[in-house]
């Protein structure tokens, strides 16, 4: 029997947030760590620590001290922050590594395309084109008073201004010779543009994993530019509670995670105005959705109280936000519009997913369920919506699956297994380095389907490519050999990665089940299915049904939306109608606790079972 003091010592490198992880021996660099990890960091100078591609951030764990190269190229702060330079820094623990979006060299997919009723409405904000007479010493009007004058005679009797259109009004009106474009919000004037300026508004989805961008003329309603980015907040935990303990436990957690996301925001907001060659002040209004954590989070609001029975958000009803207030770069007389929430797990976002599919609506018998860290469900039925929040976890991410990554290229996303014979489809169709959730679903659906594993998820012995595990006791399926893979090494299928997925669609199944018995109907009694979120745009919905996710019921009363809370934060931002209608809806929807409800452990245990 082996010693174990005597196998070699090694440490496990987090990358975030790409979603991957290695295992590495001491004296290796975190840039060869990457590159085993098939994590494509720039490194222009060729690892010498002559230039600053490959720099990233240490969340947790020991390197070694930063080398005369580093300490040239990086500030004291930075390298106080925890910079470092990959192809400089040797991990002496295990390690968790924060990736900036600039140090990779390849991009990952982010899902920001969405489907839902079109509509046309009228925006929150109304543009008028003035003309003012200029000041003069028979004139001696404010500049103020000038501005209201000229409104008064275009028929707006009583305004008011935000305090920060007073701070520039005077430049702007001199500088555009007196001839200007006020935006707006019923009575109250948000912003003083230059005569031509387009009056634009931008839409938010904040996920847990990923943040989707809209950029949009609020006159005419088209989207004028569109952004997705990771959401930064994952390098200090990958799921809404371990965030919550990072607030709890650091006095400054709810800060520095509200500062996280909107440099993300800012920069995206950049990329967006720099496509449309317009300017950050032309946008007057957002609006933002996201599920309760991620809305007060962005908002600065009390998180602890999410984590603790009996889950009550600290605020339900719609906000509106100055934009100054959390230093968000648009127009800073511009609001922030934050939809409602329905419970302490569910958030805007759902509201922006029903709102936009008109399941709030729906006359037939309608599921509408967004998948994610955290699964929201709503059952459409006889007049009745009825809600749930599935606590599904990372592993649709990609996350806690042994080869495990989040989708971007040489991600595996498509798998065939025949008679133990594996094929396989990575993004960007490069060499597989890892695997993502709609991969990880495809694969435990298909040696399901193959016998190699059976209904509890056990291996079968004896069956094709299925081998003792190399650092467990377990079985596993060797998927892809380390000759084909973009980082020679085995990509496999462990035991561990089955019960992950085991675990995922057995939340997700069983709040579905609840819903069902909660609505007096059966899973047959389903008209449409519908499928939201940016995993649920990729996965298979055959591979979903055979593990026993999804009820069988035939396809075509499936429908896969794509982003469509993002879908809902556009129109809420172009229609007063639908920013009324998802006020209301939270207020017709009935909230079904998982937790406390007497038939979830039995529902759940036997969703567990692959098969249903």
């Amino acid at each position: 029997m082996t010693d174990p003091k005597k196998e070699p010592l090694t440490y496990i490198i987090d990358f975030e947030p790409i979603g991957r992880r290695v295992e590495i021996t001491p004296g290796e660099s975190l840039l060869e760590a990457a590159h085993s990890a098939g994590v494509e960091l720039v490194s222009i100078c060729g690892g010498k620590g002559s230039c600053d591609g490959c720099r990233v951030r240490i969340m947790s764990g020991k390197l070694s001290s930063p080398m005369p190269g580093e300490e040239s190229v990086l500030t004291p702060m930075e390298l106080e922050e925890g910079y470092r330079l990959a192809c400089q820094a040797k991990p002496l623990t295990d390690v968790k590594v924060d990736v900036p979006p600039e140090s990779l060299a390849t991009t990952q997919r982010l899902q920001v395309e969405g489907q839902g009723v079109i509509v046309v409405g009228k925006s929150i904000i109304s543009p008028v084109d003035l003309v003012l007479e200029p000041a003069s010493l028979i004139d001696l009007r404010s500049d103020a008073a000038r501005l209201r004058d000229a409104l008064q005679i275009e028929g707006f009797a009583s305004v008011s201004f935000s305090p920060d259109v007073l701070f520039n009004l005077s430049d702007i009106l001199r500088r555009q010779n007196w001839r200007v474009r006020a935006a707006l919000r019923g009575d109250r004037v948000m912003a003083v543009l230059p005569e031509d300026a387009r009056i634009l508004g931008l839409a938010v989805d904040v996920g847990t994993t990923k943040v989707a961008a809209y950029l949009l003329d609020l006159e005419s309603g088209d989207v004028q530019a569109v952004r997705g980015a990771m959401n930064p907040q994952i390098s200090y935990g990958e799921d809404v509670i371990s965030r919550i303990v990072y607030c709890n436990e650091n006095e400054d957690g709810r800060e520095t995670l509200q500062d996280n996301v909107v440099a993300t925001l800012n920069g995206m907001i950049a990329e967006m105005c720099g496509e449309a060659d317009v300017s950050s002040q032309q946008i007057v209004e957002a609006v933002i959705v996201g599920n309760t954590a991620m809305h007060h989070l962005l908002a600065g609001l009390p998180v602890r109280q999410l984590a603790t029975a009996p889950y009550v958000p600290a605020v339900g009803e719609a906000l509106d936000l100055p934009a100054g207030e959390i230093e968000l770069d648009i127009n800073p007389g511009a609001l922030i519009h934050l939809p409602p929430n329905i419970a302490g797990f569910i958030g805007a976002d759902h509201v922006s997913t029903v709102l936009s599919t008109d399941v709030w609506q729906a006359k037939k018998t309608v599921i509408a369920l967004d998948i994610g860290t955290n699964t929201e469900i709503t059952l459409a039925v006889g007049g009745r919506m009825l809600c749930c929040s599935c606590a599904s976890g990372p592993a649709f991410e990609g996350a806690h699956i042994r080869d495990g990554m989040r989708a971007a290229p040489g991600a595996i996303e498509r798998v065939q297994i025949k008679n133990g014979q594996p094929n396989i489809y990575t993004i960007g169709e490069k060499p597989p380095v890892g695997i993502c959730g709609s991969g990880i679903l495809d694969a435990v659906a298909e040696l399901l389907k193959d016998g190699i594993i059976d209904h509890r998820g056990s291996f079968q012995e004896g069956a094709p490519n299925v081998r003792e595990g190399m650092s467990t006791q377990h079985k596993e399926f060797l998927l892809v050999p380390s000759k084909d893979t973009g980082h020679g090494k085995d990509i496999v299928v462990t035991r561990a990665d089955v019960n992950e997925i085991q675990l995922a669609k057995g939340a997700i199944r069983a709040g579905l089940e609840i819903l069902l018995e909660e609505g007096g109907i059966v899973a047959g009694d389903i008209d449409e299915f519908i499928i939201a979120g940016a995993f649920g745009t990729y996965l298979d919905v055959g591979s979903a049904i055979t593990v026993g996710m999804f009820p069988e019921l035939p396809r075509e009363r499936f429908r896969q939306v794509g982003n469509a809370a993002g879908t809902g934060a556009q129109q809420m931002l172009i229609s007063t109608e639908r920013r009324r209608v998802a006020d209301e809806i939270p207020e017709h929807v009935e909230y079904v606790e998982l937790t406390t409800h007497a038939g979830f452990e039995k529902a759940f245990m036997k969703a567990m079972f692959l098969e249903f």
